[in-house]
């Protein structure tokens, strides 16, 4: 995947592009980055690239000629996105969209905003959440994170089956050694041995989680039989086990 950024700062972007998951995909040439600084594209002398808006108001706005050129020059036939807080909320349903296509192109505002006449060469507009940030620049690296770690090749496929949002349901709680740290102890059932129990533990704690804390998912998640049997022991039992996470319990290994 080719991934252009259009950015009056690329040098935020060089620590980002040097680490971790990123990095590596760029070593293994599973995307390609090319950063642009709109500012090269100025025709204006002194190289500016904003302006006060018209009819007045606070603030200064990225104008269209820089912006346009650098689209033109660049990425014109990639799949454009802006950058801004009118756009569709980005989740992970866009995300596994985003990562199927082979050049995509991200446009960052700052200032107070960009020339409207803009959305007219884009193909979507995004925002990575209602709040507002200086400029895209942050936005653009959250998106670019999520998408390129869902790309063929770039981590192991089984990382990516039971992750948060998948079926619109967080992750399930993860635990690592030691059992006991500091008196909190890692549930027993999880040392069952029995990986279909292990299982329907962790889909019961998902459904458990989603349900506690983001209760705007839990009402798209589409519910198998199962689920609502998981859901209706919740409900029964509370804070307490069911009768087979006690059979699993008594199986479990000592630690």
């Amino acid at each position: 995947m080719k991934i252009t950024i259009l950015t009056l700062f690329p040098e935020i972007f060089h620590s980002f592009l040097n680490v971790s998951i990123i990095n590596r995909a760029l070593k293994k040439e599973k995307i390609k980055i090319n950063l642009v600084n709109i500012r090269d594209f100025s025709t204006d002398k002194h190289k500016k690239v904003d302006d006060s808006p018209v009819s007045g108001g606070a603030g200064m706005i990225m104008q269209c000629q820089p912006i346009y050129d650098a689209i033109k020059t660049t990425c014109f036939d990639s799949y454009k996105i802006l950058l801004s807080p009118r756009g569709k909320i980005f989740n992970q349903k866009e995300a596994r969209k985003l990562s199927k296509k082979k050049n995509i192109s991200i446009i960052c505002g700052h200032y107070e905003g960009v020339d409207e006449r803009i959305n007219k060469y884009v193909d979507s507009i995004l925002s990575a959440g209602d709040f507002i940030l200086t400029g895209g620049e942050v936005a653009a690296m959250i998106i670019i994170d999520s998408i390129v770690r869902l790309i063929n090749g770039v981590i192991n496929k089984k990382s990516l089956i039971n992750e948060s949002f998948n079926d619109n349901l967080l992750e399930y709680p993860q635990y690592t050694k030691p059992y006991n740290f500091n008196g909190l102890k890692v549930p027993k059932i999880l040392y069952c041995g029995n990986q279909k129990i292990i299982d329907k533990y962790h889909r019961k704690e998902q459904l458990r989680i989603t349900k506690k804390y983001r209760p705007d998912l839990f009402s798209k998640v589409k519910l198998a039989p199962d689920d609502i049997c998981l859901l209706k022991e919740l409900k029964e039992h509370k804070n307490k086990i069911s009768s087979w996470e006690k059979q699993a319990i008594k199986k479990a290994v000592k630690h």
